[in-house]
């Protein structure tokens, strides 16, 4: 029995922690997201206007500086959740799970690098800026990693989290209707609809203020 009383503790501590780490990641890939939608327009037609324009640049920038950081939180979010699970997990899901999180987390950190060698090498100078091809080759590359495949990841995650939620009865119904709603969404019109990309962080942080209050009421 005195092996249990570790696993107790840190049980208590778990949810509070998925919630710090939910709520930072949410924040910070919000904020990364919005700036990258409003500075680098979603026209193929015009793939190196924003690289033109500073203000632009640096809002992409910021962006971009931001992404390390909401991966960090995402991973912490990732290990308490699953911590929190424990001996409990379904393997399929679970493995799922933590599949597409590292997915997306790889995917995100790609696309943030992609874009920005392209901004460095802009800035630079013109002997060393893109020409209009490779400009238009990296904005293609970095718009795939970025709103297709990492946030289909985000889609999957976001099903799996939820599902493993339901079966150990760690949310409500309303917030796994809320869960598969934005899953589903992510999942069928990514690279379509950029601004439904928030969809993820804003999922994020519901559950996590979800977890907080939990743990705070109990």
């Amino acid at each position: 029995m005195a092996h249990q009383e570790p696993i107790t503790g840190t049980s208590l501590r778990t949810p509070r922690a998925a919630a710090v780490a939910g709520i930072a990641f949410s924040l910070l890939l919000g904020l990364a997201l919005g700036l990258i939608i409003v500075s680098a327009p979603s026209d193929p037609a015009r793939p190196g206007v924003w690289l033109a324009d500073p203000g632009h640049r640096t809002s992409v920038a910021i962006a971009l500086n931001l992404v390390p950081f909401a991966g960090i939180a995402f991973l912490w979010f990732i290990g308490v959740v699953r911590d929190r699970i424990g001996q409990h997990e379904d393997r399929f899901f679970a493995t799922v799970f933590l599949g597409s999180g590292l997915l997306f987390v790889a995917m995100l950190f790609a696309a943030a690098a992609f874009a920005g060698g392209l901004i460095a090498n802009a800035a630079a100078g013109s002997g060393a800026a893109p020409g209009p091809d490779t400009l238009a080759a990296g904005r293609q590359v970095t718009s795939l990693l970025l709103r297709v495949y990492a946030m289909r990841m985000a889609a999957v995650f976001t099903i799996s989290t939820t599902t493993l939620a339901v079966r150990l009865r760690l949310i409500p119904r309303w917030l796994a209707l809320v869960g598969y709603l934005s899953g589903a969404a992510l999942l069928l019109t990514a690279g379509l609809i950029p601004w439904l990309e928030l969809l993820f962080p804003a999922w994020a942080f519901v559950f996590s203020v979800h977890k907080q209050r939990r743990k705070s009421a109990s």
